[in-house]
């Protein structure tokens, strides 16, 4: 009962986190998951996104009564992610975990950095150029994402985050508001059902991971609409740095 316990606080703290900076909450729960209980990685990446399909859900409750989202631009993103997504956990069972974890920090790390390259960086929105070019290049680098998704454990919410902040002009807040819901509902519900066909759920301890990630999205979103654009950077910054660190360790 007591690593039930653990896990149930584990993925609160981490789907906070998760909310309120756009991604993260698997570099948490998912090596979580597998010290505490004897599942196999593919199992318990499974078992994970199922999970945080409920921070998706618990992000949107409370963002969808604040934000207002383009509903084309949402259709776009689900448009050319989800594929990306679903080839991504085909090739996850051929994919080397250790090396792809090592690159996908390097990764984040250098996108934590990135952020820092501008002093207004993602706290005031600005146009986006709705040509031809900035479309494909998008949405390739969207596709990209979805593949990432599909195939890693954590860390590519917060790729998205950056993208939709430096490619689509968004703010933090409105940014994060997108992540948590193509990411954290569309894009882990497609990925966990396409990783079910692989490995069956641990249902014993989905329950308890689906909870905290429901409390832990709607807590962090909360929180996350209540600071200002400059106040989600600082944490956004620190949390890619620490979870890129996290993963190359």
């Amino acid at each position: 009962m007591l690593d039930y316990l653990y896990l149930l606080l584990i993925s609160i703290i981490s789907n906070i986190f998760s909310a309120f900076s756009g991604g993260g909450a698997g570099v948490i729960q998912l090596p979580a998951i597998l010290l505490l209980f004897d599942i196999n990685f593919i199992k318990a990446l499974a078992t994970h996104k199922v999970a945080t399909v409920a921070l998706g859900i618990g992000a949107t409750i409370k963002f969808m009564s604040v934000v207002k989202f383009n509903k084309v631009l949402m259709l776009k993103l689900l448009s050319f992610g989800l594929p990306g997504t679903i080839i991504g956990a085909f090739i996850i069972v051929d994919t080397n975990e250790i090396l792809s974890k090592f690159l996908l920090g390097l990764l984040i790390i250098f996108i934590g950095l990135y952020s820092f390259k501008e002093k207004k960086y993602g706290e005031y929105q600005k146009v986006f150029t709705n040509n031809l070019k900035n479309n494909l290049i998008g949405f390739c680098i969207i596709f990209l994402i979805g593949l990432l998704n599909g195939s890693l454990s954590a860390g590519t919410g917060l790729i998205f985050t950056v993208i939709l902040i430096s490619w689509y002009g968004m703010d933090y807040k409105t940014a994060i508001a997108y992540t948590l819901i193509v990411v954290g509902l569309f894009y882990n519900l497609i990925g966990a059902i396409t990783l079910s066909l692989h490995t069956d759920l641990d249902l014993k301890i989905l329950p308890t991971l689906f909870i905290g990630s429901l409390i832990g999205g709607y807590i962090g979103a909360k929180i996350s609409l209540t600071k200002s654009n400059k106040f989600i950077k600082s944490t956004y910054q620190a949390i890619t740095i620490l979870v890129g660190l996290t993963l190359i360790i």
